[in-house]
């Protein structure tokens, strides 16, 4: 049996299919079938600490704070991630309890509500760029830029919206309690959206600031933080492309650092999807990780046998 660690990073497409299928149950439907692939995994002996996204549902929290607002207080950024590590966490963890009682694997599921450390003299803060919740007409937006302190962009044409820093992630608090539990054998869940970006006082007290972190960056962090022997982010496609969606595109099931680098430098990889991808595993490795792969929900069991998937290595 093998006993290496692994972070698995799920990404949106494993809790929400397609903008159709948005509601609790279809996200449990989603959740389920994912919970299949983890599985394999952990039936190989595999030691893990799975990571997820959670921008839809920031997005639903927020939309449902908008709409109530007459009647309602407005609910913190931070306070949104919270609820979201609790909530997916449960769903991750209810699907998975439920795969290992049919496979009669002795494992139990545990989420960890995480915080993240960004600095607070991030650059991100001066150049907020992440977009987040509902779209509002102009002159919404200009009251709320008022009244709120937000900043607000018009976005695509489509109206406007809140954007918030996107900082890089320093520490991750709760480090030690995800370790331990993963020394006892439990599967953990941590690093839900990118933790809770909390920033540090003189004393070392934390409190919590609107912002984003990419889980993808995150996730690389607790990868190393960990020594976890795979970093393995689970995301939307079998294999990374050049030229993708392109009449000469082209499946890679290898790539170096260095490669990686130049491939952006071409502008291969979409800044919104496969890049901070790529940018995550490249600072895993730098930082000394040593194997990773990138492929989707139900192709892991391949990609870990060598069939398919993306390797990037030193």
């Amino acid at each position: 049996m093998n006993s290496r660690v692994a972070v698995v990073a799920i990404g949106g497409n494993s809790l929400i299919k397609d903008r159709q299928h948005q509601t609790v149950p279809d996200q449990f439907a989603a959740t389920r079938e994912t919970a299949v692939h983890i599985a394999d995994m952990i039936a190989e002996g595999w030691n893990m600490v799975i990571t997820h996204g959670n921008g839809p549902q920031v997005g639903f929290i927020l939309l449902r704070s908008e709409l109530s607002s007459h009647v309602l207080h407005d609910v913190p950024l931070d306070s949104c991630g919270a609820d979201t590590q609790g909530a997916l966490g449960y769903m991750i963890q209810q699907c998975l309890f439920n795969e290992f009682k049919s496979r009669h694997i002795e494992k139990q599921v545990v989420t960890v509500v995480t915080q993240v450390v960004v600095d607070r003299n991030d650059t991100a803060f001066q150049y907020p760029d992440k977009p987040i919740g509902p779209f509002f007409d102009e002159a919404k937006a200009q009251q709320y830029r008022v009244e709120r302190g937000w900043d607000i962009v018009e976005d695509a044409g489509r109206g406007w919206r809140r954007v918030v820093p996107s900082p890089i992630p320093q520490r991750i608090v709760e480090r030690n309690a995800i370790q331990a539990l993963l020394d006892k054998g439990f599967v953990v869940i941590a690093v839900g959206g990118g933790g809770i970006p909390v920033v540090e006082d003189k004393r070392g007290k934390l409190s919590g600031v609107a912002a984003v972190i990419d889980k993808d960056y995150a996730s690389a962090l607790l990868a190393n933080d960990i020594h976890a022997d795979l970093f393995l982010i689970s995301t939307a496609v079998e294999k990374v492309a050049l030229n993708f969606g392109k009449p000469n595109q082209t499946w890679l099931d290898h790539m170096t650092v260095a490669e990686a680098r130049e491939y952006m430098a071409e502008g291969h990889f979409a800044a919104g999807s496969m890049k901070p991808k790529i940018q995550a595993i490249i600072s895993f490795i730098e930082r000394g990780g040593r194997e990773t792969l990138i492929t989707s929900p139900e192709n892991i069991k391949r990609a870990l046998a060598g069939k398919t998937g993306t390797r990037i290595t030193r």
